[in-house]
């Protein structure tokens, strides 16, 4: 499970808790606070609750910083985790700051809620299908964007790619990573959620048997498309086995939910998320059938190119889109 629930003495009432850090991965100390902050919230809204009653977060300065350096970016780091705070309705009312060989972000998220405000992650049945609600990639896209400055990196990758394209992946993974999925956790309630959890360090395989075995029913859940951030997988390709995009090992950070839905709901689902414009979008990326709790990508599975947003490419798949989402249906 991606939180603790915790029965309260009081009135059926039930403590969840989640809690994560991680060291920076981006550039830019202020959207590093918020991709922090957004990737503790996830957790909750992985069990479809959207409500965050409070926040501490979990600071670590580096001790080879100069004192400059410290005034000028621990500031912005915990603006950016306020702020995504903030966005998700709830504050930041404490936590703890120490000196560390590494800078180190993270936080504590914790509500009080009734049942029907969460849902479990054990309901899976045959029949369902499976939703992916952030592309995949972000791994991939910040590597390649600390490479243009080693040569030797970047020769291995530059037949594949643009350095504009690389700087244009990189921007959509940082936003992406920084984009709450509150939204989506909202929706999971509408459109009658069977399970979910987020995809982040171990990868959406790696998440996807995690949840798989955590299922009640004997199922097991079958991923056919694979919706990554436009030619990361190319990327991940000529780095042979650094990565494993296409394998699904490959680690995301504040990824999206994996969600386990009922087959007449999904192209809804998906169509809704797209629709509210939180900066994020929603694929069909598998079933769910009859099996033995385990969890695999078939042999050949499509790729869905995401295009960065603000791109030609992005700008006019949002102009002619008709359908609920890409991949809305097996291939």
């Amino acid at each position: 499970m991606d939180s603790c629930v915790i029965p309260l003495r009081h009135g059926g009432l039930s403590l969840v808790q989640t809690t994560d850090f991680f060291y920076p991965l981006v550039e830019d100390p202020y959207m590093m606070g918020r991709i922090a902050c957004a990737n503790v919230l996830s957790d909750l809204y992985a069990m479809g609750i959207t409500e965050c009653d409070n926040m501490l977060m979990l600071l670590s300065v580096s001790q080879k910083m100069s004192e400059k350096e410290r005034e000028l970016v621990m500031p912005l780091m915990i603006r950016g985790f306020r702020d995504a705070a903030e966005e998700g309705g709830t504050s930041v009312t404490g936590g703890q700051t120490v000196v560390n060989p590494w800078i180190i972000i993270g936080g504590v998220a914790s509500v009080v809620c009734q049942p029907n405000e969460f849902i479990m992650p054990d309901s899976a049945v045959p029949g369902d299908v499976l939703v992916l609600t952030k592309p995949l990639g972000t791994q991939v896209a910040v590597n390649a964007h600390q490479w243009l400055d080693q040569p030797e990196r970047w020769n291995k990758i530059k037949l594949v790619v643009s350095k504009e394209e690389v700087e244009q992946a990189y921007q959509e993974a940082m936003f992406s990573m920084a984009t709450l999925n509150r939204t989506a956790a909202g929706l999971m309630h509408r459109f009658q959620a069977h399970a979910a959890t987020d995809v982040t360090g171990f990868g959406l395989l790696g998440h996807a048997r995690n949840l798989a075995t955590t299922q009640r029913a004997e199922v097991a859940f079958v991923i056919h498309n694979l919706p990554i951030i436009t030619k990361m997988a190319a990327i991940s390709k000529a780095c042979g086995n650094l990565f494993n995009l296409l394998g699904g090992t490959s680690s995301e950070t504040s990824g999206g939910l994996l969600v386990s839905l009922p087959r007449e709901q999904a192209a809804r689902f998906c169509a809704e998320v797209k629709g509210q414009g939180s900066g994020g979008g929603a694929w069909i990326i598998g079933i769910v059938e009859k099996g033995e709790r385990g969890a695999r990508i078939i042999d050949k599975p499509r790729i869905i190119e995401v295009p960065p947003r603000g791109t030609a490419a992005a700008n006019q798949e949002n102009s002619s889109s008709t359908s609920p989402a890409p991949g809305d249906t097996m291939s």
